[in-house]
């Protein structure tokens, strides 16, 4: 089934929001979907689409100090297994170049052992940062350098 990746725009998020359970299971972060990303940031906000629907999707943005931060990364239960994180992760990095960013960044609760190996298998550099997300609240945040393709250290 012929794929492909895009700017997202304000039906996809709608569509992505209706699909929730089916990207994130039993978790429930919609409150973390918002839509001023997808407004604001189409050409880093992206959809992965096939004949079926949105197969997967990635909102993120570019900060003024030249971070490709990736807000939330998620495949549909039917593609996961496929290299389409790692695809959709590429593609968010490209955009982030085009608009001028160095390295990249994410975050995600410390207990989400999946969301760690990704993006240590991306090469990214895994720190746990007490108080992260508040008092008590600590986070694994991952940090690496543009270009993907670029030899690690």
């Amino acid at each position: 089934m012929e794929m492909h990746i895009a700017p997202a725009g304000v039906a996809d998020f709608h569509q992505v929001l209706a699909d929730h359970p089916r990207y994130w299971g039993e978790r429930d972060l919609r409150p973390l979907h918002l839509l001023a990303l997808v407004q604001e940031f189409a050409s880093t906000c992206l959809v992965a689409r096939a004949e079926d629907g949105i197969r997967g999707y990635v909102f993120g943005f570019v900060t003024p100090d030249g971070t490709g931060y990736a807000h939330l990364v998620a495949t549909r239960e039917d593609a996961r297994g496929t290299g389409l994180g790692r695809r959709l992760y590429t593609a968010f990095a490209e955009a982030a170049e085009r608009h001028g960013a160095r390295r990249l960044k994410a975050i995600t609760s410390i207990g989400n052992t999946g969301s760690i190996a990704f993006h240590r298998s991306l090469g990214f550099d895994t720190e746990v940062v007490d108080d992260y997300n508040g008092p008590g609240r600590g986070m694994a945040v991952f940090h690496r350098d543009l270009p993907l393709d670029a030899p690690r250290p």
